[in-house]
């Protein structure tokens, strides 16, 4: 008589749960990395600099974000991660709907109505973000 491996059942039912979570940990960096856009799509050859109002902001990771009108349109304005902004003394509470500010950044090569910051001035006080 032949012994059945129930020992190993239960171990192999871990072993699959365990890779299957680790293959599932795997997708969920891949689709997040992808998410997030590179560098590499702003036109760093032309510093643009506007001067509006701030609709809305948003001081989340990766980075925060504000919605201003400036020369006529609606932009997004990609800042730079919240750990910098306090770092270098650009507080949350500075991003409030109806502040005037002055970004100085590169306009997005596929979006001409999103800028990647390289510095912000708000409150007489000018952060720099990169």
């Amino acid at each position: 008589m032949k012994p059945e491996p129930i020992a190993l059942r239960p171990l192999a039912r871990r072993l699959m749960l365990m890779l299957g979570l680790a293959a599932l940990a795997a997708f969920a960096l891949h689709q997040n990395a992808n998410a997030h856009h590179g560098w590499s799509s702003y036109d760093s050859s032309k510093l643009v600099t506007l001067t509006g109002t701030i609709k809305s902001a948003s001081y989340d990771n990766p980075h925060g974000t504000l919605d201003m009108t400036a020369e006529g349109k609606e932009w997004n304005v990609i800042l730079a991660p919240p750990f910098r902004m306090d770092s270098r003394g650009l507080e949350r509470g500075m991003l409030t709907a109806g502040k005037e500010v002055t970004v100085e950044g590169y306009q997005n090569r596929r979006d001409p109505q999103e800028l990647r910051a390289e510095r912000i001035t708000v409150d007489g006080k000018t952060v720099e973000l990169r």
